[in-house]
């Protein structure tokens, strides 16, 4: 009964849009509210004779070189392909009926290669009802609305990659049915409210049936009107505000009976753990200055499962990732598209991993130059990153990383 009652919390907005039928829709611009995808451009696209069908075709690649110096290990650098991403939109029949597909081929994307489950190549794949302006009813994987840094596409980051609290308490994509009520308005309040059920196991999962499912819902507020050239989905002010904007949101996640240490993500747990997790940030941006701060807390009771050998020996540990932290950031873009940015972040371990499995606390300070070529589809990037990691039991680390990464895209 009571995951009927979650299921019915979800789908109530839709006998609402019913009523809403009646207003016409506008054109369709491909603006998937599950999927942010920045695009200075349309990418490529075909439209079939009748109108019933369109596909949009659209790619972008990040290289990186990337020199390593942490405490107590040989100095290291890294060439790779960080991300190689392939995505195909549209509608069929009716422009009221979006689909998307987004594939990734570069070996971090993918994953770790186990035997016996699948490859990682899928991102995205889902279907989305979009009756009129306000309302989008979406199923199938994509991206859960947490929070805004793991909202924006990797490609529309200042830095190079999202803070180290995203790689850790953020939600990730997963499969279910998402519901989505958009209200912002150009120069007025406005506000938008997002639904999430899901089966809280990540993308491209495979294996026995479960119990685990996930709810999530968010809240975005637009006290002073929206942004420009839908700026709340980059970050930095390229847009160059003309009047002060601001954005302040908030996630609740619940992911009951969670298979993995960080929900969608991370390794397997010996034991399903149920745990809630709050996301708050705000953005503001006004002539070229761009600031954003972001609050991310995971609880639960007990984070620690444990393997066992025949004898009832405790032989492993594993451990939902618990705990809290912030990140601060500002920019400034100059007229000749040359940027600067910095951003600091804190990391708080939950006490009972900080002590049990001495698990760090981070601070880590990350200052970044980029020059855009062509916005965020075109761009150089440079970045220096000094991270403090404070154990229970050993000394402090101190590590650095200097990283120049090309990214180009359509």
């Amino acid at each position: 009964m009571k995951k009927l009652l979650h299921v019915l919390f979800l789908l109530f907005p839709m006998f609402i849009a019913a009523q809403e039928l009646k207003h016409s829709t506008k054109s369709n611009e491909l603006k998937l509210e599950q999927l942010p995808y920045y695009s200075y451009g349309k990418g490529l696209g075909m439209t079939s004779a009748d109108s019933i069908f369109q596909l949009n075709i659209r790619f972008r690649m990040q290289n990186r070189l990337t020199f390593n110096e942490n405490d107590g290990e040989k100095n290291t650098y890294e060439g790779e392909i960080r991300r190689l991403r392939l995505r195909l939109d549209g509608f069929v029949g009716n422009p009221k009926f979006l689909y998307v597909i987004q594939l990734s081929f570069a070996p971090k994307d993918l994953g770790t290669t186990k035997e016996n489950e699948p490859i990682n190549i899928i991102r995205d794949a889902a279907l989305t009802y979009r009756p009129n302006e306000n309302w989008n009813f979406i199923f199938g994987q994509t991206k859960l609305p947490g929070n805004r840094q793991r909202i924006n596409s990797s490609g529309a980051l200042q830095l190079t990659d999202r803070s180290i609290n995203n790689a850790k308490f953020n939600i990730d994509r997963d499969f279910g049915i998402q519901a989505y009520y958009l209200h912002e308005k150009k120069n007025e309040f406005g506000y938008n409210i997002k639904t999430a059920v899901s089966t809280g196991r990540g993308r491209n999962f495979s294996g026995s049936e479960s119990d685990s499912y996930a709810l999530t819902g968010r809240v975005e507020l637009f006290p002073l009107g929206s942004f420009s050239k839908n700026g709340a989905f980059f970050e930095g002010d390229l847009a160059r505000e003309q009047s002060p904007k601001l954005m302040l949101s908030g996630t609740y996640h619940r992911n009951n009976n969670a298979q993995k240490t960080q929900g969608q993500t991370g390794s397997k747990l010996y034991d399903p753990k149920s745990f809630n997790s709050i996301m708050l940030d705000g953005i503001v941006k006004y002539n070229g200055w761009a600031g954003m701060i972001s609050y991310m807390d995971r609880t639960l009771d007990d984070a620690i499962t444990y393997s066992y050998d025949a004898n009832n020996v405790k032989t492993g540990t594993s451990a939902v990732f618990a705990g809290r932290g912030m990140d601060y950031q500002l920019s400034y873009i100059f007229p000749s598209n040359y940027e600067v940015i910095g951003r600091v972040s804190t990391q708080k371990m939950k006490d009972q991993l900080f002590e049990t499995l001495n698990m760090p606390n981070t601070t880590q300070f990350s200052l970044g130059a980029n020059k855009y070529l062509w916005e965020h589809t075109f761009k150089l990037q440079a970045e220096l990153t000094y991270d403090k990691q404070e154990f229970y039991q050993g000394p402090t680390k101190n590590n650095w990383y200097f990283r120049v990464q090309f990214e180009i895209g359509i």
